[in-house]
């Protein structure tokens, strides 16, 4: 099964702060190397990845497979600094990806918080991706466009429900862990895990056509019709046994709400079924712990950054 490994961005420094601690930089530099030995086709540039400046990120992938990407973060005279997108292939799969970065803080006011280095510039988000998946689908005729979106949860949702020719959003900025994929609009919003202490798996079929439908809504209603049909069960034999009138007529309510309840998730099931001529997605997430064996080379350089014992191991 072909396989693509992508980052949403903001992986290489903890917080803001970390730009003064040599430690911080120097497992930064092992991250990026990491991701490059690991086969990582592109990495989104988030704000906390700037904490050193573009000039870090540039020399630390130069020649490498990994790419960097956004497609808003300009310099001072409005050149774009990283590639908007790159364009790979996974079995006979053509695919887009974009990456986006936080936008500056509005001159005349607003809620946003970024942080970018000197003369770095993040332009308006939406109209960057909108032109950008215009050329992937017209000029590159990719098969599925994700993007890599390094930005606050509200600015990616935004991005999901009006991003036209979007499949995926893959989000991260805020830290918020696993999650559930989102039908938002016209695109599906993925949480990739946080840290690096989980691993976002998305299993993609391609061979209908269409929106992309989430396998795992019909797996859920399935699951839950499995554990209601078993307490139905488990309440017919009780009624086998029981004389009391009163506890028969409380029995008979209880059997007659979970039967409800069963039929309820059967149409639930049958309707989130995804057409067999649609695609597919299924998200499920990889928990990195004592049970993931440790590449002994790989371990070796983390502790040489982050010795065991210490506050960051």
């Amino acid at each position: 099964m072909p396989v693509l490994a992508l980052d949403a961005g903001n992986a290489l420094f903890k917080s803001l702060a970390d730009g003064q601690d040599p430690t911080a930089k120097l497992r930064a530099g092992l991250l990026l190397e990491q991701m490059g030995a690991q086969g990582y086709t592109a990495m989104a540039v988030g704000q906390r990845d700037l904490v050193l400046g573009v000039d870090f990120l540039k020399k630390k992938t130069k020649g490498a497979k990994l790419s960097l990407v956004s497609a808003n973060l300009v310099d001072a005279k409005g050149q774009r600094l990283f590639p908007a997108s790159v364009v790979t292939t996974a079995g006979e799969l053509k695919v887009g990806i974009i990456g986006v970065s936080p936008a500056s803080p509005d001159p005349k006011g607003g809620d946003s918080a970024a942080f970018l280095p000197p003369g770095v510039q993040g332009q308006p988000v939406q109209p960057a991706v909108a032109a950008e998946v215009k050329r992937l689908r017209t000029t590159e005729k990719v098969d599925v466009v994700v993007l890599l979106a390094a930005v606050p949860y509200a600015e990616a949702v935004k991005l999901a429900q009006g991003a036209e020719g979007v499949d995926f959003v893959v989000q991260s900025h805020d830290g918020r862990g696993v999650g559930m994929a989102q039908r938002q609009g016209v695109s599906t919003l993925i949480p990739p895990g946080e840290r690096g202490r989980q691993v976002a798996k998305l299993e993609v079929s391609v061979e209908g056509t269409g929106p992309f439908s989430d396998q795992s809504e019909a797996n859920r209603a399935l699951e839950s019709q499995r554990m209601v049909e078993a307490n139905i069960t488990r309440v017919k034999e009780r009624l086998k046994t029981e004389k009391d009138e009163a506890t028969r007529r409380s029995l008979q309510e209880t059997l007659t709400s979970f039967e409800a309840r069963r039929d309820a998730l059967g149409r639930t099931a049958a309707t989130s079924a995804p057409a067999k001529e649609g695609r597919t997605f299924l998200l499920s997430y990889v928990q990195l712990g004592a049970d993931v064996a440790s590449d002994k080379a790989v371990q070796q350089q983390v502790e040489r950054v982050e010795p065991p014992g210490s506050a960051g191991h």
